[in-house]
């Protein structure tokens, strides 16, 4: 799975590497290196115009950069509760599970990241006998950005007006697949990946979803390392967060 990601890089950057045409953030987000579910989060997708244009617009769609609330909470939803067990989805089962399929059809996001964290279970344990885990930061090796495909979903809050302007709300999730080899001895589980030529194809809502267009990280492109258990409790914040344990004795 991944529960847990760092996201340092700031709007201008994302517009840039994203070639994003249109932010559509209201104030931008503090660099983040715990960032937890429920946490707002930056998301790139591709938009159909407004409906202003007319029913005759041809424009294509506008690649954007957003704000959305980690946790998906699909558009039939009664409590938007149910967004914070809705962190990831598994590409396997994400063209028919009815929390996804209709996201996964035309409502595909890339959510920028430095990297992400797992947690593995060592020999010691603690007083109550539980293994005691030990976090890891899983990143690219050369320091670039992660693009990880997600979905997302606007839910509409029946207990505001219509003319709130948060009347809708923008969530989303993560999809994940198996672990490749070198990762796979810390978690079974990691995030999937969408390559930059393949990002139009992936966030274009006007085509079907396509698993196809997404790919666990190529082998020995990331690279793994433990960091200090600061980051298990998420009130921690900072760049200490993703310091090599090594580097911090």
């Amino acid at each position: 799975m991944c529960g847990r990601y760092a996201s340092s890089r700031d709007s201008d950057d994302l517009i840039e590497e994203f070639e994003v045409v249109e932010s559509r953030i209201a104030a931008p987000l503090a660099a983040d290196y715990n960032v937890a579910p429920t946490k707002e989060v930056y998301a790139v997708v591709e938009r159909p115009p407004s409906r202003e244009s007319g029913p005759d617009r041809t424009e294509p769609p506008q690649r954007q950069l957003r704000v959305f609330t980690w946790g998906l909470v699909p558009s039939w939803a009664k409590d938007p509760s149910i967004g914070n067990r809705m962190i990831n989805a598994r590409m396997e089962t994400v063209a028919e599970k009815p929390a996804y399929r209709k996201a996964f059809a035309s409502r595909r996001a890339l959510l920028p990241a430095d990297g992400y964290f797992e947690w593995y279970p060592t020999s010691q344990t603690t007083a109550k006998g539980k293994p005691v885990k030990q976090p890891f930061f899983i990143r690219p090796k050369d320091g670039g950005v992660l693009a990880m495909a997600g979905l997302y979903e606007i839910w509409r809050d029946p207990t505001r007006d219509e003319d709130d302007p948060d009347r809708f709300r923008w969530t989303c999730t993560v999809l994940t697949t198996q672990a490749e080899d070198s990762l796979g001895h810390i978690h079974d589980r990691m995030p999937l990946m969408v390559e930059k030529d393949r990002w139009h194809e992936w966030l274009d809502p006007t085509h079907p979803g396509d698993t196809s267009l997404l790919v666990p990280a190529a082998p020995g492109r990331l690279e793994a390392y433990a960091v200090p258990t600061l980051v298990s409790n998420v009130r921690n914040n900072g760049p200490e967060l993703v310091v090599p344990l090594e580097a911090t004795s």
